[in-house]
């Protein structure tokens, strides 16, 4: 089986990155500009082709957010979902949304864990995110390796596996 490189992200005007490279897991939390709508979305767009690039990405997952505190929220991780989904179909890597409450409760056991209960996590696991956004990307990977490992472990336990 060949090496995946994984990106996971938790999208907003400050998202949090996880990527799991060689073994590797290498994370972070980014400010976009705020000075124009399209502008965060161009500067994410960038950040994104360059990391697909860089890491030489063949998975992505995003904390699919179903709910919003309000209409601009929506407006806005819709549009950093929907640059997400366009810059993946142009490079032909799998991306798909995770809900919030499967990344949790895949962390901690709890899918209604506080913002503190995921960091306090992600440092029991010997990370330091920089933030909640950081944690939350972090939490995803972790979440979603688990998910592979099972995956893989599951098609090797069939006959012929």
């Amino acid at each position: 089986m060949h090496s995946m490189n994984i990106l996971a992200l938790d999208l907003g005007s400050r998202f949090g990155y996880a990527i799991l490279e060689a073994g590797n897991v290498i994370s972070g939390s980014k400010r976009l500009p705020n000075k124009t709508f399209g502008q965060r979305f161009s500067e994410f767009r960038k950040w994104l082709i360059k990391t697909i690039t860089q890491y030489q990405i063949s998975e992505v997952y995003f904390e699919r957010v179903r709910r919003h505190i309000g209409t601009e929220a929506a407006h806005v991780f819709g549009g950093f979902m929907y640059t997400l989904a366009a810059v993946c179909t142009e490079f032909s890597i799998r991306c798909d949304g995770v809900p919030v409450g499967t990344i949790k409760k895949g962390m901690t056991g709890n899918g209604r864990a506080s913002k503190q209960d995921i960091i306090d996590a992600t440092h029991s696991c010997g990370f330091k995110p920089f933030d909640d956004n950081e944690a939350d990307a972090i939490t995803l990977l972790l979440t979603e390796i688990q998910t592979l490992q099972f995956r893989v472990n599951s098609f090797n336990s069939l006959p012929g596996g």
